[in-house]
Parts: C-alpha cells; structure tokens; sequence
C-alpha cells in the first residue's frame, strides 16, 4: 500500500512539474516573439533612416549640378522611396512570419506539458486502482 501512496505522490508531482515546465517554455517563446517585434520595427527605423540620407544626398547632388529635380531626377528619387517601402514591406512580413512559429511554440510548449500532465496523472490514478486491485485480492485469498 505504501508503494501505491509513493506512485501516486511522484506521477502527480511529475504531472505538476510537466505543466509548469511547458507553462515556463511557453512563456520564454512568447517574450521571443516580442523581442522579435522589437527588432523588427527597429530594422524598419534603421532602413527608414538610411534610405532618408540617400534621398537627401541625392537631393543635393541634384541640387549642386543645378538641375531641376525632375526627369531622371525625380525619378531616381522616386525609386528610392518606393524602395524603401518595398523593403519595410518584406522586413515586415519576416517579422510576423517569425511572431507567429514563436506563437505556434508556445501552443506546442503548452499541449505537449498537457499531455503529459494527463500522462503522469493515469500513471498516477493506474497505481491506485492496481493497488486496491492488490488489496482485494488479498482480503477475499
């Protein structure tokens, strides 16, 4: 009977340390998805500004020749802007492509430790019942 006590105390607390340790990587992926955010609109601040400098030095190499900013000019110009927008798009779209798997992960984290929770806890309920099984057999032999 003791054995019975033992197996059912140690599946429940393997049961207990199955759920916080899916719980614990669920939560590590989800502060991942977040410094994925983070880096994502740090990425598209860092491409705004540097596609800013570009469109600025191609204003005043426009301006220094003294010709007017149209024509290939502007076009030039024009190119650089829908660049940028083009790469925001696509640094964007990386970005939440990666914020979902860390999303998914967190899910998967917490249905495995759920599984095997109710793993742990039949092991734990299948002790009990084979012990008074046991117990049975022995008061009616």
């Amino acid at each position: 009977m003791l054995d019975a006590v033992l197996g059912y105390k140690g599946n429940m607390a393997s049961a207990k340390a199955a759920r916080q340790v899916g719980e614990y990587n669920a939560k590590v992926a989800e502060n991942e998805k977040v410094l994925l955010q983070r880096a994502t609109r740090q990425k598209e601040a860092n491409l705004r500004k540097q596609s800013e400098r570009l469109a600025s030095s191609q204003r005043v190499a426009t301006a220094k020749s003294g010709v007017q900013m149209s024509g290939s000019a502007l076009e030039a110009l024009r190119d650089t802007f829908f660049n940028t927008e083009m790469d925001a798009i696509g640094i964007r779209y990386a970005g939440s492509i990666e914020e979902a798997a860390k999303i998914n992960e967190a899910a998967m984290a917490r249905a495995s430790a759920s599984a095997q929770s109710q793993q742990y806890k039949t092991a734990a309920y299948r002790t009990v019942l084979q012990s008074g099984e046991k117990a049975a057999k022995v008061m009616m032999g």
